[in-house]
């Protein structure tokens, strides 16, 4: 069974930076997707950023330019380093992958979250 351990959130200044760390229970490069999604009170779980395998990485439109992430392989660690927050981006942010099932011509992808970690941007 998979498990994502997400750490870092806490309260932070307009402006400021904070970099959030998912533990995962297994290999990051094993995955299909890794990524960060938020959920800010009152509102739809919004996607953040993601690493495709092979692929590019993905960011919103309102977190690009200022959030980073990034896997740690040694460690089986994905980062998300933010800048230049801002109070719009409270929320309790959650570590997700995707596993891709393929069998015969069909498929599906499997989603696994972490319980979240809450981050408040505030002065």
């Amino acid at each position: 069974q998979v498990q994502l351990v997400e750490s870092g959130g806490g309260l932070v200044q307009p402006g400021g930076s904070l970099k959030l760390s998912c533990a995962a229970s297994r290999s990051i490069d094993s995955f299909y997707t890794v990524g960060w999604h938020r959920q800010a009170e009152g509102k739809e779980l919004e996607l953040v950023a993601s690493i495709p395998r092979g692929g590019t990485t993905k960011y919103s439109d309102s977190v690009k330019g200022r959030f980073t992430i990034s896997g740690d392989n040694s460690k089986n660690i994905i980062l998300l380093q933010m800048n230049s927050l801002k109070p719009e981006d409270t929320a309790v942010y959650y570590c997700n992958a995707e596993d891709l099932i393929e069998y015969g011509r069909d498929s599906r992808l499997d989603d696994y979250f972490g319980r979240g970690t809450q981050v408040t941007v505030s002065s």
